[in-house]
């Protein structure tokens, strides 16, 4: 593995910086007036600014997303039929109330059927809101195009594909992208770190909703799952990224597990996807982050709900085990930092002060996929490709995406010229998985060579 430095640079080098600039003069609290004008979309400006993005794909239900320029309530109209007969219509929000927001629109289809294709389109009422007591709605605006999806299950013959590591770097993502286009997947995992440090909701609109200009409905039909990666807690907006990537529907989870918003486990035909959060790349006493991460709690809460996921009927009854995380679980290399590393991650044999694997995750976790008969661990957060067979003791395997960097790093000399240094060890990756004749084949896709950087079949288990 290369120094951390140059993981660092890249990922420094494709953030965004926010500058922000105080007013002079007094202040003073804004009239009513302004109060909703600063909120309303401008008169003739499209109400509607984003294709819809589904998430969260499971068996009864799915997540609908889409930006708005100004106050407003998304609504979802679906049907079983291409023409939207005997349509039903969902709000965004609760029973009670419904949600007015002026950035972005959250619906949430429940009751739905497993592995049916149901139609929809989307639409959004335009609220003028002065105060508790004087609101207008002043009409809908609706998206004439009719998308679809399937809701998954057991009797979807299904494909998934994998993406992680985008890091909001625009080349990687279109090339991610257009492979995915391609292959047409029931569902995407989109393994973490798809933020680099994300402080504001516009810069989290802008890489979930309006993910790449020549991609705007890249997720209309297709859901995609997302698990955080570490930089997906990084950011005062990251600690609330639910307002734009929804948390799962809390029914899947059950009280006790309700922070578990990321994890989930779900069919697709005769595949269990596994979903689960590594958190952090470093320890909670690391001084870096100021004393105010609970990683270890986290993950210990995901190893009782993992206990109890397994035992479901659709791990059990699954031929094949497969589990999604961003952090790897294991490395070969004796000089990977493994993330335990006290009090502050830095140790004389270990050449990155972050966790390169996980070995606490793999502690707490590894009961759990032995006794499920797990099969495979897809994971990310490296930036390089790897493939790890399984070992006595390690009844899995596991594959390692690619990162966002596309053959070459960025090295300045000493005489301040930047130059290009070839690595053509780091592409970015489409991992892809279909059963075919009875097992689970995956493919690992170099989508910068266009050429099939690996693939693995994977007998049933049961």
């Amino acid at each position: 593995m290369k120094s951390s430095v140059n993981r660092r640079q890249f990922i420094c080098g494709t953030a965004l910086a926010v500058a922000a600039s105080a007013s002079g003069g007094a202040s003073r609290a804004p009239s009513a007036d302004e109060t909703a004008s600063a909120s309303a979309a401008a008169p003739g400006t499209p109400l509607i600014t984003s294709a819809p993005v589904l998430q969260n794909a499971a068996e009864t239900s799915v997540g609908v997303s889409f930006s708005v320029s100004g106050d407003a309530s998304g609504w979802v109209e679906y049907s079983t039929d291409p023409g939207l007969k005997n349509s039903a219509k969902v709000f965004s929000g609760g029973h009670g109330i419904m949600t007015v927001d002026d950035k972005i629109a959250h619906v949430r289809l429940t009751g739905l059927k497993p592995a049916t294709r149901y139609y929809y389109r989307i639409g959004a009422d335009r609220i003028l809101y002065e105060h508790g007591y004087s609101m207008k709605n002043l009409g809908p605006e609706v998206d004439p195009k009719i998308h679809s999806f399937t809701t998954i299950g057991a009797a979807v013959d299904g494909t998934f594909c994998v993406i992680n590591d985008t890091h909001d770097h625009k080349p990687a993502i279109d090339l991610a992208l257009s492979k995915i286009e391609k292959i047409k997947p029931s569902a995407v995992v989109w393994n973490g770190d798809a933020s680099n440090v994300t402080e504001k909701i516009d810069l989290a609109i802008g890489i979930f909703i309006h993910t790449h200009e020549k991609h705007p409905e890249y997720a209309a039909d297709t859901p995609y799952m997302f698990i955080n990666g570490n930089h997906d807690f990084r950011g005062r907006f990251n600690r609330e990224l639910e307002k734009v990537m929804m948390f799962r529907e809390a029914s899947e989870r059950g009280a006790e597990f309700a922070e578990l918003g990321r994890n989930f486990v779900q069919r697709l035909g005769d595949i269990a996807l596994i979903g689960l959060d590594t958190g952090e790349d470093k320890l909670d006493t690391n001084p870096r982050f100021a004393g105010i991460f609970q990683m270890r709690r986290y993950r210990e809460l995901q190893a009782r709900w993992l206990a109890g996921a397994v035992e479901s009927e659709a791990v059990k009854t699954a031929k094949f085990k497969v589990a999604f995380c961003h952090i790897p679980l294991f490395d070969p290399r004796p000089e990977s930092n493994p993330g335990d590393v006290v009090p502050a991650d830095t140790g004389p044999r270990y050449r990155e002060s972050f966790a390169i694997w996980q070995r606490t995750c793999a502690g707490l976790w590894q009961p759990s996929f032995e006794k499920a008969g797990l099969q495979l661990v897809i994971a990310a957060h490296q930036h390089r490709f790897r493939y790890d067979p399984p070992a006595p003791g390690r009844g899995w395997a596991q594959i390692v995406g690619g990162g966002p960097e596309l053959g070459v790093r960025m090295r300045r000399t000493a005489d301040g010229v930047i130059e290009k240094i070839p690595v053509p060890e780091k592409f970015p990756t489409v991992i892809e998985g279909r059963v075919v004749d009875g097992k689970l084949k995956v493919t690992v896709h170099d989508v910068l060579n266009g050429r099939t950087a690996g693939e693995y079949v994977f007998n049933p288990s049961v």
